[in-house]
This record gives structure tokens, C-alpha cells and sequence, in this order.
């Protein structure tokens, strides 16, 4: 059996304890992203990835984002990347000519950015624009960022934050000066824009 060929770059992420391994091929459709912040994370039904379980096999790996055709690893403080980023990357090389599987079978493919009919036209003009102008950027980086509620009331819209946005220190800046003021001049309810779970 032929290995296919794999390509793997890295690139720098703005956390500086996280480092976005890019392929030469979609891992998954685009839009879709899956975050793993632990080993039992990468066994839930549903959203499991035996890639995710390996890789937490490395002391090093705190936590585990899939998007695109990316992979993006943060590692804890106590180790520099230059230990620890060639043997990483020739373990997702290998990984990949092997043709071993990204999840498991049954695991949903979810994207909460989607439009639903049921949503407020405030909610779709949100979703729509953290879509349009966000998500490109935010992926860029190593991360994602989805939408997870919006107050009427307040005037408040929470997102998720993922990869290397999780937990990175220029992340709520971003967020702030970002996409606060980006989603505040669009769509004219929304007041203020938190980070849910970071």
C-alpha cells in the first residue's frame, strides 16, 4: 500500500504556549472545529478523536484543537518548544501516512455557527458576521471562535474560544478590541462581548 504523501509545517501561534501544525489536507470540512482540553475529552461520545487521545500520550500536550487542516497543541510552562516540536511533528507525520483515523466513527460533526431558521435576526446577523469576519482570522492563529448565546436583554453575546485562543494572554484584547467593536458597529443591539469558558 502506497503512504500518501504528508506535509507538515508549523507555525507560531500568538499564545506563546501553543503551535499550529498545518497539513497538506483537510482534517475536517471547513467551519468545523473540535477542542480537547484533556485525555477523557478525546473518548466523549459523539466528538472523540483517537489522534487527540495520542497525542495527550506526550507529557508535553496540555491541550488539543482540530479545525481545517490544522492541529493546534499547547504545551504547559515547564518545557520549551524546542525540546519537544521535532518529535511532535514526526509523530503527526507518521500518524497521517499511516493513514490513521483524525475521530472515531460516530463522532458528530457539529458547527454552532451555522444559521438556524429558529434564530433571531439579531442572532443571524451575529453568527453571520463572526463567520464572515472572525473566523478567518481567528483560525489564522491556531483557534476558533464560536457563538454560544446572545441576552436580548443586555445587549450581551458570549463566545467560544478554542486552540490556541484558549488561555492565550493577547486573547482578550482581541476580543475586546476586536471583535466587540467589529460586532458592536455591525449589528446595532449587541452592547458587550464575553469569552465563555477561557
Amino acid at each position: 500500500m502506497l503512504k500518501r504523501p504528508v506535509f507538515v509545517y508549523t507555525e507560531l501561534s500568538p499564545n506563546p504556549n501553543s503551535m499550529k501544525f498545518v497539513l497538506n489536507f483537510e482534517l475536517v470540512p471547513e467551519g468545523l472545529s473540535f477542542d480537547y482540553p484533556s485525555l477523557e475529552s478525546t473518548l466523549e461520545e459523539g466528538s472523540g478523536s483517537p489522534l487527540a487521545g495520542d497525542l495527550f500520550q506526550f507529557p508535553h500536550v496540555k491541550r488539543v484543537f482540530i479545525a481545517s487542516n490544522f492541529i493546534t497543541i499547547s504545551k504547559g510552562d515547564d518545557i520549551a518548544w524546542e525540546e519537544v516540536l521535532r518529535d511532535t511533528k514526526q509523530f503527526i507525520k507518521i500518524y497521517f501516512e499511516e493513514n490513521q483515523p483524525v475521530f472515531f466513527e460516530k463522532t458528530i460533526e457539529k458547527n454552532t455557527l451555522i444559521v438556524d431558521s429558529r434564530d433571531s435576526d439579531t442572532v443571524q446577523k451575529i453568527k453571520a458576521a463572526l463567520d464572515q469576519y472572525v473566523r478567518p482570522a481567528v483560525e489564522s492563529d491556531g483557534g476558533a471562535i464560536n457563538f454560544h448565546s446572545f441576552n436580548e436583554d443586555t445587549g450581551t453575546v458570549k463566545v467560544l474560544l478554542q486552540g490556541s485562543c484558549s488561555g492565550c494572554p493577547s486573547s482578550t484584547l482581541t476580543l475586546k478590541a476586536g471583535i466587540e467593536n467589529l460586532l458592536t458597529r455591525m449589528v446595532p443591539d449587541v452592547k458587550e462581548v464575553v469569552a465563555e469558558g477561557v
